[in-house]
């Protein structure tokens, strides 16, 4: 009976692992010397195990043989120079700046219900989602704006009220003044509004009448003899 296949996976139980692995790093050892000697190939093998133990096989020499592979990789990209690297940088970025504004078109246009014959049933109903979504949080926010402005004119309103208010008292007010003052006798009125304000007006003393020793003093008031 031959050997039945065995399922690629992690072995869980530690032992059978590190049995698993001892028995096939000997038979790739193995492969790779067969290899060498048969096809005259240079071959280097380096192979780490779990716990970080190194274990390597080269016909020729392994650092040799990996300053060879570095060589030849390097081959293709060695050619190019440093402004022929960062022209072909910025043309991939380039293509993938196209890409994506493509895209974001292409969706813009399915927001404006155009474009949507080549969307699948499952595409428009993600497409109908969105735009639910999307009206949804405008209706929101102009609500939100309409009632601020409603809070704000409200404010305002009263604000103006109170200033007609204030402005009507002092319109009163004025009459008033006004009208007390129409009242009062016309010579009186003149006087106080016509006349000009001079203290010669008011009290005027001849000094020339006047004689020493007229005045006689009093024990709590100084009065004119």
């Amino acid at each position: 009976m031959g050997r039945g296949k065995i399922e690629i996976k992690r072995i869980e139980n530690t032992t059978n692992r590190q049995v698993t692995f001892c028995k096939r790093r000997n038979g790739l050892l193995k492969k790779a010397y067969e290899l060498s000697v048969l096809c005259e190939a240079e071959v280097a093998l380096v192979v780490f195990s779990n716990r970080g133990r190194l274990y390597e096989y080269a016909n020729n020499s392994v650092r040799k043989t990996i300053d060879r592979y570095k060589k030849a990789c390097g081959e293709g990209s060695s050619t190019l120079t440093v402004s022929e690297a960062n022209l072909l940088f910025y043309q991939q970025e380039s293509s993938k700046m196209k890409q994506q504004i493509e895209i974001l078109q292409n969706s813009n246009r399915h927001l404006m219900g155009e474009a949507l014959s080549c969307l699948s049933i499952k595409e428009l109903k993600q497409l109908e989602s969105r735009l639910e979504k999307g009206l949804s949080r405008i209706r929101s926010k102009k609500n939100e704006t309409l009632l601020a402005e409603i809070e704000y004119m409200q404010k305002r309103e009263i604000e103006l009220h109170n200033d007609n208010i204030y402005l009507r008292e002092q319109i009163t007010a004025n009459e008033r003044a006004q009208q007390h003052m129409n009242s009062l006798p016309g010579n009186v009125y003149e006087a106080i509004t016509s006349a000009p304000h001079s203290s010669r007006d008011f009290f005027q003393v001849n000094l020339r009448d006047s004689k020493p020793n007229q005045y006689c003093s009093d024990a709590t008031v100084l009065q004119l003899c």
